[in-house]
Parts: C-alpha cells; sequence; structure tokens
C-alpha cells in the first residue's frame, strides 16, 4: 500500500513539474523576440566599441607602423597566436636595431583577452569591431599585420 501511494505521489509531482515547464515555454512563445535578424540590419546594426574582434597594426600614408619589435605582446599572449619575426641591422651611427620582418596573429586560437594591446609600449597594435571573419579553411585565420614594404615610423626629433 505504501509503495502504491509513492507510485501516484510521483506520478502527479512529475505532471506538476512538466505543466509548470509547459507554463515558461507558453510564456516565451509569446514574448516579444529580442533577436538581431543580422544579415538583414548589416546597416542599422550597432556593435559596442569594447567589442574585440580583429587585431590590426595601423599604417600611416607613407606605410609606417610603431611597432619596435620587442616581442612583449607575443611574450603576454596566453594561447601564443602572436609571433614577430625580427632582424638586427645596424645603423648610420654604428648601433644595432632591431626591426620587424613579419608580425604574425593567429585569429583561430586568439581569446581576445586585449593582453597584446594593452602591454604594447609603442601602441603599435589595436583591436577593431569588425567582425565578418568567419571562414571554411582554418588557414585563413592567420594573418600578417605588417604590410608589404612598411617600415617603422621615426620619431620625431625635439630640440
Amino acid at each position: 500500500m505504501n509503495g502504491l501511494i509513492k507510485y501516484f505521489t510521483n506520478i502527479f509531482v512529475a505532471i506538476k513539474n512538466l505543466l509548470k515547464g509547459m507554463g515558461v515555454t507558453w510564456r516565451q512563445f509569446w514574448a516579444k523576440k529580442v533577436t538581431m535578424q543580422y544579415p538583414e540590419n548589416r546597416d542599422t546594426l550597432v556593435i559596442s566599441d569594447r567589442w574585440r574582434s580583429e587585431l590590426t597594426m595601423p599604417h600611416d600614408e607613407n606605410n609606417e607602423h610603431a611597432c619596435t619589435a620587442c616581442g612583449i605582446c607575443m611574450m603576454n599572449c596566453p594561447n601564443g597566436t602572436i609571433t614577430v619575426t625580427s632582424s638586427t641591422v645596424e645603423t648610420e651611427e654604428g648601433k644595432k636595431k632591431r626591426i620587424l620582418d613579419a608580425y604574425t596573429w593567429n585569429q583561430g586560437s586568439c581569446t581576445f583577452c586585449n593582453l597584446c594591446v594593452l602591454t604594447c609600449p609603442s601602441k603599435a597594435i589595436a583591436f577593431t569591431n569588425d567582425f565578418e571573419g568567419a571562414v571554411f579553411n582554418k588557414k585563413k585565420l592567420t594573418y600578417r599585420l605588417n604590410q608589404p614594404g612598411s617600415k617603422l615610423r621615426e620619431k620625431k626629433k625635439t630640440r
């Protein structure tokens, strides 16, 4: 007798919980939807300034950048998505100077933590909020950020 009461009690509890869940589903079915209709609303889409999705190295009109190839961004990257390749040249004054050969970034394994941008002493890299970076081939997610033929922006001499 005691087992029969427990059996029917469990059935009623299950039906009560089912109706409770269906009530939540029914309310959500009639609630106003907040889904953005992307890509139809591409022209009116507002993206937060805090959104980070693509690492860039800004170049000026003379194809010059601010990266000194120090490698601090590469050292602070938790996933190792940044690779800075540099070489050393000798200047006219006889000093050795490091120049940037290639700055590569693997977007596929980046966590977008922003540590590279925050620790860059020359503010040479920045994240944009351009989010349309879907590709079918994972190899296309590796980018070279320094443009061909670019060079380090010379500091203006103060007198």
